[in-house]
């Protein structure tokens, strides 16, 4: 790091659609406060990542979209609920911090249960599974779907409604009958909500991951920390690869489709 340039944070969108790229890197620069953030996508893999198939695929195509880049001081996973966090520590020696990791994290800091509200039904089981291996699963009131696709994420009609808001809302207050104190946004692409749905829940606190995420990178760097390589998250020993030579399908059929 030259320590005449603020530190970068590379901020990894799971997906291939570049409106919500730019949206995360709005998100994520307004949060950071002594580094720049540079915002990127994989070149590969789905335009959203919304179950467990295409959850695994992004995985291989944000890391090899990490190993692609070379002038970075910490990595920001901008996909909730997504695999690969695990790869990228192993590859990466600067600080990783997953968004899904940072939102749960810094909610129960907040209150004695948070509630996820994220995007689609497809996407429920592996957020569950991720808060379990977070080792928060005790701490979780739920989580539950809004019907709002990831690129229809904050998108409001022409007569100025926002009936993704509004999906959240409802959501929302579901999760808090349910004993939750503090919602946490299950979708990257819901960057930006947060205030106006904690406004609309009576003053609940919201956590969006994006700009938690950006946050605690920024106090990883200015403590001096980064992930341990002693233990699995070290190099993985030399071996021989074999590269991929064919191009991944543009879609993925059912057998027999």
């Amino acid at each position: 790091m030259l320590s005449d340039l603020p530190p970068t944070i590379l901020v990894v969108n799971c997906n291939t659609d570049a409106q919500v790229t730019a949206g995360i890197a709005r998100t994520a620069q307004a949060a950071a406060r002594t580094c720049v953030v540079r915002a990127v996508q994989p070149t590969w893999g789905p335009t959203s990542a919304e179950g467990y198939l295409e959850s695994y695929l992004s995985a291989a195509a944000v890391i090899e979209r990490v190993a692609q880049e070379r002038s970075y001081d910490a990595v920001v996973l901008a996909g909730f609920g997504e695999h690969g966090r695990e790869g990228v520590r192993q590859l990466a020696n600067v600080p990783v911090v997953d968004i899904t990791e940072a939102a749960v994290l810094t909610a129960c800091l907040l209150g004695h249960r948070f509630g996820v509200v994220t995007t689609l039904a497809s996407t429920l089981a592996g957020i569950a599974d991720t808060i379990e291996l977070i080792g928060l699963s005790g701490r979780s009131a739920g989580v539950r779907a809004s019907g709002i696709p990831v690129s229809h994420a904050g998108v409001a009609t022409s007569d100025g409604a926002d009936p993704g808001l509004d999906a959240l809302e409802r959501e929302s207050r579901l999760l808090l009958d349910a004993g939750a104190d503090v919602i946490v946004l299950g979708c990257a692409a819901f960057g930006g909500l947060d205030a106006r749905l904690s406004e609309r829940l009576g003053g609940i606190p919201v956590v969006d991951g994006v700009g938690q995420a950006v946050r605690l990178a920024e106090t990883l760097l200015a403590a001096g920390l980064t992930t341990s390589k002693h233990g699995p998250y070290a190099p993985p020993r030399a071996k021989v690869w074999t590269e991929r030579t064919l191009p991944l399908p543009a879609k993925i059929s059912r057998p027999g489709s």
